[in-house]
């Protein structure tokens, strides 16, 4: 096994993660209804909600606050050679808060505190699914100094940065790192305040986010954004918004990269949405 071993060959797909609620019953039943996600109490103060390849916890404590971001690596070997990539990266090995993942599961922190969980996902059971198609796909933080988080991702972690956005002076508003062929598994927002922006569930086609915008109509639950397309990624999108505030997104047809170089987009609207209304961050 080699130290050279980075995220991008452990392929690290975001697997589940962790919300902290006031009131996690509240936030639970909501996942559930909406999102197709069966929710399950896990134990006193903490839920699990599951639905086809998406799957969330939900703890007391904070609104609108990340608990921790899980990935799961292809294999053990996988997941022994990014731990050794890491610490050669002088990254700092944390025990796993993860209850999904087995002993051999760690996590580290990022420079504005957000806990990374690797570990290995365990084979699903079961029928397949009748659920609207939505993978959980990547998540999406606010940051207050950008350069020290891509220089985690992209280094202490290995992944491949994808895109970044600049405005007139230069200064980087945005950048988007993968850890598969998907444009991004991570995305990074300069905001005032730094802490979780979004995460987003991925629908495959266009004719999915159809799917899913009749059955939110049926449950009249607004879309807060949306339909529109973004530039980095080229992916369709609609957001929606939780009862704790935290943004959704459900996106399909995101680019899927192999090799090139990385892109720097201009800070406008129109690069969030190139048809018309964006939410900008600053």
């Amino acid at each position: 096994m080699t130290v050279a071993m980075s995220a991008v060959a452990a392929a690290a797909y975001l697997h589940h993660m962790e919300l902290t609620s006031a009131d996690p019953v509240r936030l639970a039943e909501y996942y559930d209804r909406v999102m197709q996600m069966r929710a399950e109490k896990l134990d006193a103060d903490r839920w699990i909600c599951r639905g086809a390849d998406r799957t969330l916890l939900i703890s007391k404590g904070r609104d609108k606050t990340l608990g921790f971001a899980a990935f799961a690596c292809r294999d053990a070997e996988a997941l022994a050679g990014l731990r050794l990539y890491i610490q050669g990266q002088n990254g700092v090995i944390e025990k796993s808060p993860s209850p999904l993942f087995d002993d051999r599961a760690f996590a580290v922190r990022d420079p504005e505190g957000n806990a990374i969980v690797f570990g290995v996902a365990k084979t699903p059971a079961g029928a397949p699914s009748r659920d609207i198609r939505g993978p959980l796909q990547h998540i999406t933080f606010g940051s207050t100094d950008l350069e020290p988080m891509e220089k985690f991702y992209a280094g202490t972690l290995g992944m491949t940065l994808s895109d970044r956005v600049k405005d007139e002076n230069g200064r980087m508003t945005t950048c988007f790192v993968r850890s598969t062929h998907e444009h991004h598994t991570v995305g990074m927002f300069l905001k005032p305040e730094a802490g979780l922006d979004h995460h987003s569930y991925e629908a495959g086609e266009w004719t999915t986010i159809r799917d899913w915008g009749d059955h939110l109509g049926a449950l009249h639950e607004p879309i807060v954004w949306g339909p529109g397309r973004h530039g980095p990624g080229n992916n369709l999108f609609i957001f929606i918004k939780d009862p704790d505030g935290n943004m959704i997104e459900i996106s399909a047809e995101i680019e899927y990269v192999r090799d090139r170089p990385v892109k720097e987009w201009k800070h406008e609207p129109y690069t969030l949405n190139s048809w018309g209304p964006a939410i900008m961050r600053i």
